[in-house]
């Protein structure tokens, strides 16, 4: 009993994250959008288990019918090996995703923080703004987002991001993680 009520309360806490402090960009029919993949720490020369669903949510997070008007920001410098996370998670978009569309590289970053500062240039002339990552984390880059250019912020909408079911079995941990990384922004997520 105890594991099926953590498993629903991982569900429920990322499904919840997913979700906040996105609009539902109806007003944005026909506009152009940019779906940001934050990096993860990548020690190796292909990328991680993380990087590959991040970017896997980031495809999948474009929406079909605005191919011509769409951008994929993958943005994450090179933290924990020799190789920008950015660019590694660009060779398996196009490798073995097969996504041939815009795809825009941001591979300086080296933080949550530098990845949203860093991203802000490529995001001015973008009505419709995603950010695909674990929700917590993709949730915290939001919150980066609304205190440096509420300006912006205002055209956050949502990223598929959440599926229930998927990584059921880690989302007890990732929402333990989340409500630890997300500590100091509490006040914030609870607006939107």
């Amino acid at each position: 009993m105890a594991a099926v009520a953590a498993l629903a309360w991982g569900e429920w806490m990322n499904r919840r994250w997913s979700r906040a402090l996105v609009g539902d960009g109806e007003g944005a029919a026909g506009a152009t959008e940019a779906v940001v993949v934050l990096g993860y720490r990548n020690p190796g020369p292909t990328a991680n288990l993380v990087n590959r669903w991040r970017v896997r949510a980031g495809v999948r997070s474009l929406t079909p019918d605005r191919a011509g008007t769409t951008c994929l920001i993958l943005s994450g410098g090179a933290v924990g090996g020799d190789t920008a996370e950015a660019r590694l998670m660009a060779t398996y978009a196009s490798s073995v995703l097969a996504h041939d569309g815009r795809v825009l590289i941001e591979d300086r970053s080296t933080t949550t923080w530098e990845n949203v500062q860093n991203v802000i240039p490529l995001l001015e002339n973008v009505d419709r703004i995603k950010i695909a990552s674990q929700p917590a984390h993709a949730l915290k880059a939001r919150v980066y987002l609304r205190r440096s250019r509420p300006d912006l912020a205002e055209r956050l909408v949502r990223a598929d991001d959440y599926r229930p079911g998927e990584w059921a079995a880690a989302k007890p941990l990732l929402a333990l993680y989340g409500l630890w990384t997300l500590r100091g922004l509490h006040q914030e997520t609870r607006r939107g």
